[in-house]
């Protein structure tokens, strides 16, 4: 077994890990990226998103009843190789790993766009190599360092949420901005109805709110780093699911309350067309700063997550073992600097190789959240299992359980179906399956399986 000395620190605080999580969950697509959405099930979104949001409340208790009774990094494939085998946490821990990757290059990929917005005549290729360095440097001095600059670019983020809130509040209440005539909320069902496209609509809106969700889980990955874990990941777990939903339809309750939701989107992002009615002429420089920090930010979490979840497959003899030193400021460092250098890699492939290998790239992505919150349900419920006294022991529980679970876990085959039938997603089903053969392929060439047999033979 390999030795991890030093060890990982516990240097994440408690508001470190709340915004970490609810800044990994609130991004782009909620700023510039929700008219997709909108245009597809109209002001019935909203159910959408609560109804994913119940199904996501019970995926992350799943995850925090195991994180808050065994506080390790790298628990998604951890838990895995614990409760379901040792394949099912290889191909956890390598699946998500290249989530996180595909994400991360997206986001640096953001950042040079955005850039070009302000610096029409740069390439975009040296702002992209400037965020993975900075992000880079930054997962490379301490695990604080990371969760200080992850704090303030989720704190910026959540601010300007909160203010598109208050400030359309105010305009639906009172006017302002409107010449003084209140909006009301009547935008909401008067062009069309509530459910302009049926429950039809709603349902093909079911894929694009999950994906929003999705770096939910990234609380997962920080459990080894967390100081008083039990204390911290609980109330994280609690907190950061209701300020999520909160945040996603509040903010989007104002937004179809201010403007009738088939004009959204056709005339600019509706976060700079609300502060552009206030008169901050502005209101696009800022919305674009605080786009770009959200890039940064998920990109700042993907690295993070990808180093974790690399030291922990090989801690767990499912990667090189170099992956699992440890640096003496408790940073994994090889798998960090193979991570960032992966994530460079698929920067410039993104410039050079053809359009359809990054949409195979962003499907296996896809696939792997949906994969990863699946296997958070089957661990937990294993997890259950294996308490001596049931759930006597526990200090945080799942409610409803097994019920809840069971909900959650037919919620993400409705999921799987939906992008089944729907042209626009259907790649992601088809590509999903073929990443996991291919890696299940590695598990036995490589010789994985031979790594605890009898364990590896009760996992199949």
């Amino acid at each position: 077994m390999p030795q991890q000395q030093p060890a990982l620190h516990r240097g994440l605080e408690e508001r470190h890990i709340n915004l970490m999580a609810l800044g990994a969950a609130v991004g782009v697509g909620l700023f510039l990226g929700s008219a997709g959405a909108i245009a597809t099930a109209g002001p019935a979104i909203l159910l959408s998103y609560a109804m994913a949001g119940v199904a996501i409340f019970f995926i992350m208790r799943s995850l925090g009843e195991m994180a808050v009774a065994n506080p390790v990094s790298g628990t998604f494939s951890r838990y895995a190789q614990d409760y379901l085998g040792p394949l099912p946490g290889y191909l956890t821990g390598w699946t998500y790993w290249f989530t996180a990757l595909v994400g991360g290059m997206c986001e640096i990929t953001a950042v040079g766009i955005y850039m070009n917005i302000w610096f029409p005549h740069g390439p975009l290729w040296v702002w992209a190599l400037a965020a993975l360095g900075v992000v880079t440097t930054v997962n490379f001095i301490a695990v604080k360092a990371y969760g200080e600059l992850e704090f303030w670019f989720a704190l910026i983020k959540v601010v300007t949420i909160i203010l598109m809130i208050l400030i359309g509040a105010v305009m639906i209440t009172t006017g302002l901005g409107n010449g003084g005539v209140a909006t009301g909320i009547s935008n909401l069902w008067t062009h069309g109805g509530f459910m302009p496209n049926g429950i039809s609509g709603m349902l093909k809106a079911l894929p694009m709110v999950m994906f929003a969700y999705q770096g939910i889980e990234m609380l997962g990955v920080t459990a080894g780093e967390a100081k008083d874990p039990a204390k911290t990941l609980s109330r994280a777990v609690n907190s950061v699911f209701w300020r999520v939903l909160i945040f996603y339809v509040g903010a989007l309750f104002v937004i179809m309350s201010l403007y009738p939701w088939d004009q959204i989107g056709t005339q600019g992002s509706p976060f700079v067309l609300t502060f552009d009615r206030l008169g901050i002429r502005s209101a696009a420089g800022v919305v674009n700063f605080v786009v770009l920090t959200a890039a940064l930010s998920s990109c700042n979490s993907n690295i993070y997550g990808t180093s974790r979840l690399l030291n922990s497959l090989a801690v767990q003899q499912q990667a090189p073992a170099i992956f699992s030193r440890i640096s003496r400021r408790g940073i994994p460092a090889v798998a960090l600097l193979f991570s960032s250098g992966c994530a460079l890699i698929g920067v410039l492939l993104n410039y050079v190789a053809p359009k359809e290998v990054f949409v195979w790239l962003t499907a296996v992505s896809t696939f792997g959240a949906i994969w990863t919150w699946c296997i958070i349900l089957l661990s937990q419920y294993r997890f259950r299992q294996a308490q001596a006294r049931g759930a006597t022991g526990l200090s945080f529980r799942v409610p409803l359980f097994p019920y809840g679970s069971f909900f959650a876990g037919g919620f993400l085959l409705l999921i799987l179906g939906l992008m089944a039938f729907y042209p626009e997603t259907r790649i992601a089903v088809v590509v999903g399956p073929i990443w996991i053969m291919s890696l299940v392929c590695m598990y036995f060439i490589i010789g994985y399986h031979k790594v605890n047999p009898a364990y590896a033979k009760r996992a199949l």
